[in-house]
C-alpha cells in the first residue's frame, strides 16, 4: 500500500482501508481496523482490538488500544471503538475496556481531542465534544454530546458529564454534572448555564427559558434534589418548546450514581 510509510509496521491481520495514510515508524497491531480516509501520523502505536472509523486525523505519538491501567485486567478480549471525523492530537492515550463494565471504551464522531488527553478504560465519549490539553478521564467516565472539558481537568471514575456542559480550566470533577451547566474549580462549583454555547448551537429563546428555569430549580431556589426533580417534571406545561431538554435533564438525574454537583 503506497500510503503506508516503509518504516511503519502493520502486522498481518490488520484491516486497513487502502485510502488510509500511515506515517513513519508507526506500529499497528493485528486486531486493528481503520476506516477510509483516516490519517495516522508518525511514531503512533495502535494495538489491541481497536476499531477506528473514517476520516479521522491521528497526530504523532498517540497510543491507542493499550491494555487498561487496571490491576484486575488479565488480558481479556476487550475493545476500543473510535468513530468518524475525530481529531486526536499528540500524545493522547486511549485504553481498552474491561470486563468489569461493557468491555469497550467508546469515542463517537466529530470530537476535537487535544494533546495529552487520557481516556481510560470503559469511558464513553459522545459526539462533537472538545477535550482540551491534558484533560484526564478516569475509568468508566461518560462525557455526553457537545460537552467541553477544559485543559488540565480531571474527571473521577464513574462520573457522568451531561450534554452541552462546559467545564473550566483545571477543574476537579468528582460528581455528576447535569446537562447545560457551566462548572469549574477545586472543589467544583456550578457557576451558571453554558448560555453562550447554547446560543452558538442555535437554541431558541423559548428553549433557553425552560433551561434557565431548570437551573433555578436545581441551584437557586433552595429545593432538595427530590423536590427540584418534581418541579422540573412539571415544566413542559409552561415551557413546551423545552420538552426534549427537560426530558434530557430528568433522565440524567435518574441515571446519576455519584450525586450531582450542587
Amino acid at each position: 500500500m503506497s500510503n503506508i510509510h516503509p518504516t511503519a509496521i502493520v502486522e498481518a491481520g490488520a484491516r486497513i482501508d487502502p485510502s488510509v495514510t500511515v506515517g513513519p515508524y508507526t506500529m499497528i497491531g493485528p486486531d486493528v481496523s481503520i476506516g477510509a480516509g483516516t490519517t495516522v501520523g508518525p511514531h503512533c502505536v495502535i494495538e489491541g482490538r481497536t476499531t477506528i472509523g473514517a476520516d479521522n486525523r491521528i497526530f504523532q505519538f498517540a497510543s491507542l488500544g493499550a491494555a487498561p491501567q487496571d490491576k484486575k485486567y488479565a488480558g481479556e478480549p476487550t475493545r476500543l471503538v473510535i468513530g468518524d471525523r475525530n481529531t486526536i492530537r499528540e500524545f493522547c492515550t486511549f485504553n481498552l475496556g474491561t470486563t468489569q463494565d461493557k468491555g469497550v471504551t467508546t469515542i463517537g464522531d466529530d470530537n476535537w481531542i487535544m494533546a495529552y488527553v487520557h481516556i481510560a478504560h470503559d469511558c464513553v465519549v459522545g459526539n462533537q465534544t472538545i477535550l482540551a490539553n491534558n484533560a484526564t478521564l478516569a475509568g468508566h467516565v461518560q462525557v455526553a454530546d457537545q460537552a467541553i472539558i477544559g485543559g488540565l481537568t480531571g474527571i473521577h471514575q464513574f462520573v457522568k458529564v451531561g450534554a452541552h456542559v462546559m467545564a473550566g480550566f483545571a477543574s476537579h470533577i468528582s460528581q455528576d454534572v447535569p446537562p447545560f451547566m457551566m462548572v469549574d474549580g477545586n472543589p467544583l462549583a456550578v457557576r451558571g448555564l453554558n448560555l453562550e454555547g447554547l446560543r452558538r448551537r442555535g437554541f431558541s429563546a423559548a428553549r433557553m427559558a425552560g433551561i434557565k428555569q431548570m437551573h433555578r430549580m436545581l441551584y437557586r431556589q433552595g429545593l432538595t434534589l427530590g423536590a427540584a426533580r418534581t418541579a422540573i417534571a412539571e415544566l413542559p406545561a409552561t415551557h413546551p418548546e423545552a420538552t426534549a431538554d427537560i426530558a434530557l435533564v430528568l433522565a440524567f438525574l435518574d441515571a446519576s450514581t455519584r450525586g450531582i454537583a450542587r
